[in-house]
C-alpha cells in the first residue's frame, strides 16, 4: 500500500554505515523483500507483481532491514469524540 517503506542499513566498509530507503510511492504498490543467493533484494511492485524499482545489496553487508508498514488506523482520520 502507498506509504509502506523499508529502510536498509548497510556496512559501507571504510565509509561507515549507509542507510537506504525503498517506499511504495503510489496507491496499489507494495514493497517486497527477497533473500536469494547471498543478495538481499528490496522491490517496489505494482498490483500485478511487476517490479518498478529494485535495490540489491550483498547479504553479508546488510546490518538491518526495518519494515514500516502503513497501519490501517493511520489511513483513516481519527474519530471525533
Amino acid at each position: 500500500m502507498k506509504g509502506d517503506r523499508v529502510e536498509i542499513v548497510i556496512d559501507a566498509g571504510g565509509e561507515g554505515v549507509r542507510t537506504y530507503e525503498v517506499a511504495a510511492t503510489r496507491a496499489g504498490r507494495r514493497v517486497e523483500i527477497a533473500n536469494r543467493r547471498g543478495v538481499v533484494e528490496v522491490s517496489e511492485v505494482t498490483r500485478t507483481g511487476t517490479p518498478v524499482r529494485t535495490a540489491r545489496f550483498m547479504a553479508s553487508r546488510v546490518l538491518a532491514l526495518v519494515e514500516y508498514p502503513i497501519a490501517d488506523d493511520q489511513a483513516e482520520p481519527p474519530a471525533a469524540s
